[in-house]
């Protein structure tokens, strides 16, 4: 069967308010990103993040071989793997909440564990190579909007745009906010109220996935 278009509207839409919350939540990249702005400065930050966006792509480069196979061999446990990638969020979504209603003070916000070295692109780069988040997208998160029915390149291709323009915007925004950031994300108030934010969205993603299936 032939589609005019490489993506359903309505699963790339479901995509971008995943992609959103998953982009604006606090993970090894944004906190890297504050880390490096704090120790580097504003130019900084902009390599930074244009070397964790080079490191993305790999991702998806490494997504399109892997899942091809994936799809080609066994499209029952793709279909296994979209259904965890819909658990998964839920259950990010519950932990949130869970954080939120406990209302535990997270002291301040950890820097990345690694020691800043001398290219900013490097560090940025090895940090999204090595991001546990990343891993969890790729595997958990990205199967569920993936149409087996339809050409998976140019499927990916889009995907890539999404996810690297709202990382970059987010990843730069923690960066440049820097100091600032950190030192509100010690206020108990805040820190609840974005916990459940983030929540109710991330329930209400694991629902649009879930809808998808």
């Amino acid at each position: 069967m032939t589609y005019a278009l490489p993506v359903d509207p309505e699963r790339y839409a479901a995509f971008l308010g995943v992609m959103a919350v998953l982009a604006i939540t606090p993970g090894p990249a944004n906190l890297f990103s504050i880390a490096n702005g704090m120790a580097r400065g504003r130019r900084a930050v902009v390599v930074g993040v244009l070397g964790m966006s080079l490191a993305t792509l790999v991702w998806f480069t490494a997504a399109a071989l892997g899942l091809g196979a994936l799809v080609l061999a066994f499209p029952a446990a793709f279909r296994v793997i979209a259904v965890g990638g819909a658990l998964y969020v839920a259950w990010l979504g519950s932990k949130a909440l869970w954080g939120a209603v406990r209302g535990a003070a997270p002291g301040k916000p950890e820097r990345p564990s690694l020691t800043l070295g001398r290219s900013a692109f490097f560090d940025g780069f090895m940090v999204q190579l090595a991001n546990p988040k990343a891993v969890l997208f790729f595997t958990a998160v990205l199967p569920p909007f993936v149409d087996v029915g339809r050409p998976l390149g140019p499927q990916l291709a889009l995907f890539a745009l999404a996810t690297v323009g709202m990382d970059m915007i987010t990843m730069n925004a923690y960066g440049l906010g820097g100091a600032a950031l950190a030192r509100r994300m010690t206020a108990p108030g805040f820190r609840r109220g974005f916990d459940a934010g983030v929540g109710v969205l991330l329930l209400a993603a694991a629902v649009l996935i879930g809808l998808r299936l």
